[in-house]
């Protein structure tokens, strides 16, 4: 990712045309296959009409509004309104590094203004590179590490923010809380309440589910602070809105949170086909103004308009079968009490560990590339830069003299910003993989210390920063 210092996260404030929003529920609730471009190609252009009972509002193309001439489509062609960008013409994700967003459900009780919790808690990761794609859920009772709170439900970080009005609000700490405990950066974020998601599958005449076993709830809260009894019935049925989200949140089952996580991945997944069958469409493009209002209401994000057309754009192709889908589930968290009685789930940090490098590290370089590197590297000739993140003197200087051995061209060698770098760091300014590779086989650094970066403080291309755990062979 990007080494560029991001400074302080604040609320965005973001409103966008109704259009873009669309675009953005494609990214966010539908971000699980990253390939609904019909949604992406049609309500896109129509949910930018301001009102769905204004005498130029024409909901399906090709069909005329009363008084109206039906202008001529041609078959498989979507007609945008005058002044939009077409699909086509939107250009492409230019970068090569992988891309994280934590993707936030909002628990907004009673329209309630103060502090709240985040229910849906997901990280969801692209890699450009590897056309793939990952979604990781993280339960909201993980006992984890709240940057300047210290140790709570992961969940909190969001109350906390905003209850303290940091920079970013809630959505700032949640991101700087799940950055800490996955030891990923996250590049964007999109927190929604969940009014959206039930106006979307409303709008869409509901979602079918295939429910595994019986839920019986009846202490399942309402939107204020009371109960409204939830049961549902085993077995393929269509939900509504409401009773989708009642199906997604509830925590009775016996793997309580765990499941819950799962279920709300298995919603989303059902929403992305029936918002991708042909026949949901029309229902969809004739609602396209009432959800664009939703979403100015219900959804924030900082992502800018230019980023989220770029990445639709980048997401819709990539392959199912290279989108993965997992759960903190008891294999990477056990139940534990808190000293003052809270019901917590504590993270196993090995298996964590284990299974953030299987779905953020790049791709393994094949074996043929990986012998033929040296070739790569003088071929691409790329200026490295050495710098002392350590307390021992002269490290950067003896580095020198072991890689350029190797065969490595480095230009430059000097003091880090800190000397209390744990670990060894990577940073490209360009795109020189060959040497990226071979310096990460030489010195044998972790692919997650691997970064890009632009404006390079000095003349070189790329840069490593030797952290405690070098050591030169």
């Amino acid at each position: 990712m990007s080494s560029d210092s991001r400074g302080p996260r604040r609320n965005s404030g973001l409103r966008l045309p109704g259009w873009a929003l669309v675009l953005l529920l494609v990214l966010g609730l539908l971000l699980l296959t990253l390939s609904s471009v019909w949604l992406f190609r049609t309500v896109r252009g129509l949910a930018a009409v301001p009102d769905g009972t204004g005498p130029d509002f024409n909901p399906i193309p090709g069909q005329a509004a009363p008084g109206q001439t039906a202008p001529e489509v041609s078959a498989g062609t979507i007609a945008a309104p005058s002044g939009q960008t077409s699909p086509d013409t939107i250009p492409e994700w230019a970068g090569t590094e992988r891309v994280n967003i934590l993707l936030l459900g909002v628990d907004l009780r009673c329209d309630e203004e103060g502090p709240t919790h985040s229910d849906t808690i997901i990280v969801a990761t692209i890699d450009p590179v590897s056309q793939s794609a990952a979604l990781l859920s993280l339960p909201r009772d993980l006992w984890v590490e709240i940057p300047n709170f210290g140790a709570n439900r992961i969940n909190q970080a969001y109350f906390l923010g905003q209850a303290y009005e940091l920079p970013g609000g809630g959505a700032g700490l949640a991101v700087e809380t799940v950055e800490a405990f996955l030891g990923i950066p996250i590049d964007y974020y999109l927190a929604v309440d969940f009014k959206a998601f039930v106006d979307f599958v409303d709008m869409m005449d509901g979602v079918v589910i295939d429910v595994p076993e019986r839920i019986e709830d009846p202490n399942y809260p309402d939107n204020c602070y009371g109960y409204d009894p939830f049961t549902i019935d085993a077995g393929q049925q269509r939900l509504d809105g409401a009773t989708a989200l009642k199906y997604a949140r509830t925590r009775v089952t016996f793997g309580g949170d765990v499941d819950r996580a799962g279920r709300q991945q298995q919603v989303i997944l059902a929403v992305r086909e029936q918002a991708t069958q042909l026949n949901s469409l029309p229902q969809l493009l004739f609602n396209a103004p009432q959800l664009w209002r939703s979403f100015q209401d219900n959804v924030d994000t900082d992502l800018k308009l230019d980023e989220a057309l770029q990445l639709a754009n980048l997401v819709r192709n990539i392959p199912r079968d290279s989108i993965h889908n997992r759960v903190l589930d008891y294999n990477y968290v056990y139940n534990d009490t808190t000293f003052d009685g809270q019901q917590v789930l504590v993270p196993l940090r090995d298996e964590v560990r284990l299974l953030r490098d299987e779905l953020f590290a790049p791709p393994a370089v094949p074996t043929p590339v990986i012998e033929a590197l040296p070739t790569v590297v003088t071929v691409e000739d790329a200026r490295v830069a050495i710098f002392n993140g350590t307390s021992t003197f002269g490290l950067a200087a003896e580095t020198q003299q072991y890689l350029l051995r190797q065969n490595v061209t480095v230009t430059e060698v000097g003091n880090a910003d800190s000397s209390t770098y744990s670990t060894t760091q990577i940073i490209d300014y360009g795109s020189h993989p060959g040497t990226v590779q071979y310096l990460v086989r030489l010195m044998n650094v972790p692919p997650l210390n691997v970064s890009t970066g632009t404006n390079p403080t000095g003349d070189f291309d790329v840069l490593v920063i030797l952290g405690e755990d070098w050591h030169i062979p």
